[in-house]
């Protein structure tokens, strides 16, 4: 038995939801945004972080991408993990953080999710978008992770304050 859609009722129909499209579509046109998802993917065994390396740009970082039309952000957190690290969710992520990335437009905002619940059905091997990958210990990451990366990292673990720019 299908449940209704409890959202239906609130759904415009006729002049006043088209008219509510046509805002929409001004909008988008107008002030156009990007959304991207992060993971920081931490093994509570290890104390370890999961990193990238892409092949075309330089630095460590957490893995992650573009939500694309029609997806939610989580789903294209489990769709970025499972394609740049094998990883696969095992329970829902925490959605710690949101930010503006200035530094890549401005128009782009960046959530950061916590995992701790995870499966690495395989190490990740060199493709042509990532050129290395892996866990490395929170007190060992490498000499060239990112500084966004490492002020996540310190955001989540050792008490600073979340910054709302990435």
């Amino acid at each position: 038995m299908m449940r209704p859609d409890p959202e239906q009722a609130f759904r415009q129909t006729g002049w006043p939801g088209l008219r509510a499209r046509l805002f929409h579509l001004y909008f988008v046109l107008r002030r156009p945004m990007t959304l991207g998802v992060r993971g920081l993917i931490h093994d509570r065994t290890s104390n370890s972080v999961f990193l990238i390396r892409h092949t075309y740009v330089p630095g460590w970082q957490l893995p992650g991408g573009g939500v694309e039309l029609g997806e939610t952000m989580i789903e294209a957190l489990a769709r970025e993990l499972s394609e740049e690290g094998n990883i696969a969710l095992t329970a829902p992520p925490v959605l710690k953080s949101m930010h503006f990335n200035r530094r890549a437009s401005r128009r782009d905002h960046v959530g950061l999710y916590l995992v701790e619940q995870f499966n690495q059905t395989a190490p990740k091997l060199p493709d042509r978008e990532i050129a290395a990958a892996g866990f490395f210990p929170l007190d060992r990451l490498p000499e060239a992770t990112t500084p966004a990366t490492l002020r996540r990292v310190a955001e989540n673990f050792s008490g600073a304050a979340a910054s709302p720019f990435w």
